[in-house]
């Protein structure tokens, strides 16, 4: 029995642990990657609008190991890696891929998460403010990828085990991000979720996060949901 435990041990530490070690090193190398385009980005970009309207120059911030940020007039994506490896639960449409029934250690991923603030959120230190996560790029030891999000973020499940991360597919997510966030616009919120305020929220000019905002403050966006099956 003892020997049975030995081997189960060394055989589950050898094939798991292994193939979520690769699916790390995987989304690491992606994320700098990610990190090059976007700089690369708001240098192509740059060279265009500042040209037409200095206030609009992109601004790209590799502001820790796993975080990254690019500021868009207004608003500010924010990108983060999760240092951890993930399985998908029963219920998730990557199931249904035959490429992950071959194979179901091709379903254990890494995430790198990206999410939509108001820029002057950060700049006036308003901590209650809303974020919205558009998208959830999800890679594999393969280096295999498919994206979760918002609209023309959302690719399709069965797409996964087709292609293999590059700079052009980082590319084409980060504009598509983009385009997602200048559509996505800040709402009048409802009038009786702002009516009263204290004489504190008036007062500490650091507390402007008393007065909480976001883009969809008081709304269900349903509309925005992207069903992908």
């Amino acid at each position: 029995m003892e020997k049975n435990y030995k081997e189960l041990i060394l055989n589950t530490l050898l094939e798991k642990s292994t193939v979520k070690n690769d699916v790390f090193d995987n989304t690491f190398e992606t994320f700098q990657l990610l990190k090059e385009v976007l700089h690369e980005i708001t240098i192509d970009y740059n060279k265009k609008i500042i040209k037409k309207d200095k206030r609009l120059i992109l601004e790209f911030r590799d502001t820790e190991k796993f975080e990254a940020e690019l500021k868009i007039a207004g608003d500010i994506l924010f990108f983060h890696m999760h240092t951890n490896v993930f399985e998908f639960d029963r219920n998730h449409g990557v199931w249904k891929i035959s490429y992950v029934q071959d194979d179901k250690m091709t379903s254990y991923s890494g995430i790198i998460n990206v999410y939509n603030f108001l820029s002057d959120s950060f700049k006036y230190n308003r901590y209650d403010d809303l974020g919205y996560l558009i998208a959830r790029i999800f890679i594999n030891k393969d280096k295999n990828y498919f994206v979760e999000g918002k609209r023309q973020l959302g690719f399709l499940y069965n797409n996964f085990g087709q292609e293999s991360i590059t700079k052009e597919s980082l590319r084409k997510i980060i504009e598509s991000a983009i385009l997602y966030t200048l559509d996505f616009d800040l709402l009048v919120p409802p009038y009786d979720n702002v009516k009263i305020a204290t004489v504190a929220q008036m007062l500490e000019r650091k507390n402007n996060a008393k007065i909480s905002t976001g883009k969809r403050l008081g709304f269900k966006f349903y509309a925005d949901d992207v069903s992908v099956k």
